[in-house]
C-alpha cells in the first residue's frame, strides 16, 4: 500500500487520482449519523460529497475531518501541487452568501498583507476558493492547510482543563503576534477569539499518507439515503511533530481603522465598549483575549453574566461582575455608550435592580502562581482588563510581555 501512494506521489509530476474501494460497510439508512443529528438539519442544503471524487479537476476526497451546522470538512489531496489540504465545504443558504462573501474578503484581505511580519504565520492561510454546483444549488468551498486540534480540545486532554505554563506562555505569543499582524498590517479585527478558534498545525507528513491508508483499506462506514452519501468521519492519527498554533475562523471579522458599533464577540468574552453600545474598535480583541486566557490558565470563566433572576446570561449581570473586579466605569467611557442609560445613572451609579457581587480581585482569584512569578502574570492581565480602550495595551507589546517572554 506504502508503495503505492508513493507512486502516485512521485515528484516532479502531478499526483494521479486514487481508487477507492466500492465494497464499503453501509450503516442503517433509519440510523441517524453527524450532521443529520442537528435539529434544523436539511440533507439539501449539504452538498453531497463522495470519497474519491475529484472537485475543481483538482482536489481528490480522501475522507470525512468533522462536520457542523454550516459545513462539513474533508481532507483532500490537491493532485497539482501534491500535498494535503483540508476542503470546508459550506451549506447551500442563502442566509449565508453575505457571511461567505465577507469571510472570504477578510482572507483576501490577509493574503494581500505583507508576508513578513512575525505574526503571518501563527493567521490560518487560505490557499484557494471555488464554488461548487450540487444538485441543489451552489456551496463554497475554502481550502486550507490541513490543522490538528483545536485549542479547546487540547486542553480537554488535562484532567485538571488548565493549560502548563510553557504552553500558554508559547500560545500566547503566536496569538499576540497574530493580533499584532491583523491590526497594523491588515487593518482586520478578529471580534472572536477563543480556545476552538486557535488550532495546531501538523509538521507531520505521514499522518496524512495513513489516513489515505486507512481509507484505501479500511473504508469508512456511510450511509445512503435517496442516493446521497453520508460518511462518518475519521479522526487523523496524532502527529510526531506538531506545528504551532494559528489563529482561525474569519467569518466575524470586521475591517479597522474606524470605530464599530455592532454587537460582537462570545457573551462571556464581550468588551464593556460593546455591552454598553460604544464606539469600539481594535482594543476589543485585546479584552477578549484577556478574557480567554484566564478560562485557559485558571479552569473557570472570568466572568459568566448568569443572571440569577433570568437564570441565563444578561448584560447587567455581566457588568455587575466587571464592577466587582474593576471598580466603577469611567464617566468617558459611559457618556461613549448608546445603552449606558439603562445600566447607569447621570453620576454613574450602577441602576440595575441586581446585586453587586461582592468586590474581588485578580489576586484573590489567581490560585496557579506564587511571588513573582503571580505578580508578573497579573500585571500581563491588567495590560488587557481596563474598562477604556485606550488603557489597553497593543498586541505588539503583549507578546514581547515579560511574563510570556519569561516562560517560553
Amino acid at each position: 500500500m506504502v508503495s503505492l501512494l508513493r507512486r502516485l506521489s512521485c515528484p516532479g509530476r502531478a499526483w494521479k487520482p486514487i481508487s477507492f474501494k466500492s465494497d464499503v460497510k453501509r450503516i442503517p439508512a433509519n440510523e441517524k449519523i453527524e450532521e443529520e443529528l442537528f435539529p434544523d438539519y436539511i440533507a439539501s442544503r449539504y452538498y453531497p460529497v463522495r470519497i474519491g471524487e475529484v472537485l475543481r479537476d483538482r482536489y481528490q476526497i480522501v475522507g470525512k475531518l468533522g462536520f457542523g451546522a454550516s459545513s462539513t470538512v474533508w481532507l483532500a489531496r490537491d493532485l497539482d501541487d501534491r500535498r494535503h489540504v483540508a476542503l470546508k465545504l459550506f451549506i447551500n443558504s442563502q442566509s449565508m452568501g453575505e457571511q461567505l462573501d465577507h469571510e472570504l474578503s477578510m482572507y483576501k484581505r490577509i493574503s494581500k498583507s505583507s508576508s513578513r511580519h512575525p505574526g503571518r504565520g501563527a493567521v490560518r492561510e487560505l490557499l484557494d476558493s471555488f464554488d461548487v454546483t450540487g444538485p441543489d444549488g451552489c456551496h463554497r468551498c475554502l481550502v486550507h492547510p490541513p490543522l490538528w486540534e483545536s485549542l479547546l480540545t487540547f486542553l480537554h486532554r488535562n484532567p485538571v482543563r488548565r493549560l502548563p505554563i510553557p504552553v500558554l506562555a508559547f500560545v500566547l505569543r503566536r496569538l499576540f503576534l497574530a493580533l499584532d499582524f491583523l491590526h497594523t498590517e491588515c487593518q482586520v479585527i478578529h471580534t472572536d477569539i477563543k480556545a476552538d478558534n486557535i488550532m495546531f498545525g501538523i509538521d507531520d507528513d505521514s499522518v496524512f499518507t495513513a489516513f489515505e491508508e486507512q481509507e484505501l483499506l479500511d473504508p469508512s462506514p456511510r450511509k445512503v439515503v435517496d442516493g446521497r452519501a453520508i460518511y462518518l468521519s475519521r479522526e487523523l492519527q496524532m502527529p510526531k511533530n506538531w506545528g504551532a498554533p494559528v489563529l482561525c475562523d474569519f467569518g466575524s471579522a470586521v475591517v479597522g481603522g474606524k470605530e464599530h458599533l455592532e454587537d460582537v464577540q462570545p457573551d462571556i468574552y464581550r468588551a464593556p465598549e460593546v455591552i454598553l453600545e460604544a464606539p469600539w474598535s481594535y482594543q476589543v480583541d485585546l479584552w477578549n483575549a484577556g478574557c480567554m486566557i484566564w478560562d485557559l490558565f485558571e479552569g473557570g470563566h472570568l466572568f459568566t453574566g448568569h443572571d440569577p433572576e433570568h437564570r441565563t446570561y444578561r448584560s447587567r449581570a455581566h457588568l455587575a461582575e466587571i464592577i466587582a473586579l474593576l471598580g466603577d466605569p469611567p464617566q468617558a467611557l459611559l457618556h461613549s455608550g448608546k445603552s449606558s442609560h439603562k445600566f447607569f445613572t447621570d453620576k454613574g451609579e450602577f441602576r440595575q435592580n441586581i446585586p453587586l457581587p461582592a468586590n474581588v480581585s485578580l489576586e484573590g482569584r489567581e490560585t496557579n502562581l506564587e511571588g513573582e512569578s503571580k505578580e508578573k502574570f497579573l500585571v500581563m492581565m491588567r495590560k488587557m482588563l481596563q474598562w477604556e480602550p485606550s488603557k489597553r495595551s497593543s498586541a505588539k507589546a503583549l507578546a514581547d510581555d515579560e511574563w510570556i517572554m519569561q516562560n517560553m
